[in-house]
């Protein structure tokens, strides 16, 4: 019951990150980014753009996945509201898709893309609290990872789906994926900016 839920937010995060900048670095290798800098759209929108549509596709995944799989065939209980879940879950793929994105425009092509997703995706999943317990960690480790989105998405989804709590309970997390997301998103759009200003 508990791996099950468990990997389910871990993939929210690992997929989030990967199909944000792999299509990105894809439409550059491609020169479909160049093609964008003709039209009249902003960076802001392109980057929107990728934000809303890889976020939505994974919270689809991730909806059906709930609910077909680990309810449906499992068989696994869950105790909160699916649609808190998932708000707070399209706060955290804002922070995340933005990541991907930055990660993106650091990476020159895909294999560096890749190995740039080691060195993210392993600290923000094994050092987040959703498979060890953050307590059992040293007390560095764990202000260090407040400042990841991965952080507050395992607290809120583990308060939500385990121990049913309300937005009473889980506002502060919320609040911190906002803030985290707000300035995730506006570091990568500035590289963005930057990366776009190097090909145009």
């Amino acid at each position: 019951w508990f791996g099950s839920v468990v990997q389910i937010i871990n993939h929210i995060t690992l997929l989030s990150i990967i199909l944000t900048g792999a299509a990105l670095i894809r439409e550059r290798e491609h020169g479909t980014i160049e093609h964008l800098l003709v039209m009249p759209v902003t960076p802001a929108q392109i980057m929107l753009s990728k934000v809303w549509s890889m976020a939505l596709v994974v919270l689809i995944a991730s909806f059906l996945s709930l609910n077909l799989m680990v309810r449906g065939v499992l068989g696994v209980p869950v105790e909160g509201s699916i649609a808190l879940f998932f708000a707070g879950a399209a706060l955290s793929l804002f922070a995340t898709t933005s990541m991907g994105i930055f990660l993106a425009t650091l990476a020159r092509n895909m294999p560096q893309f890749g190995m740039l997703m080691m060195l993210t995706i392993m600290p923000l999943q094994m050092l987040s609290g959703g498979t060890t317990p953050r307590e059992s960690m040293p007390e560095i480790v764990q202000n260090i990872m407040l400042v990841a989105p991965t952080t507050h998405f395992v607290e809120l989804s583990q308060a939500i789906l385990y121990r049913g709590a309300g937005l009473e309970t889980v506002w502060q997390p919320f609040l911190a994926l906002a803030l985290i997301g707000t300035v995730l998103f506006f570091l990568s759009l500035a590289r963005f900016r930057k990366t776009i200003g190097q090909m145009a």
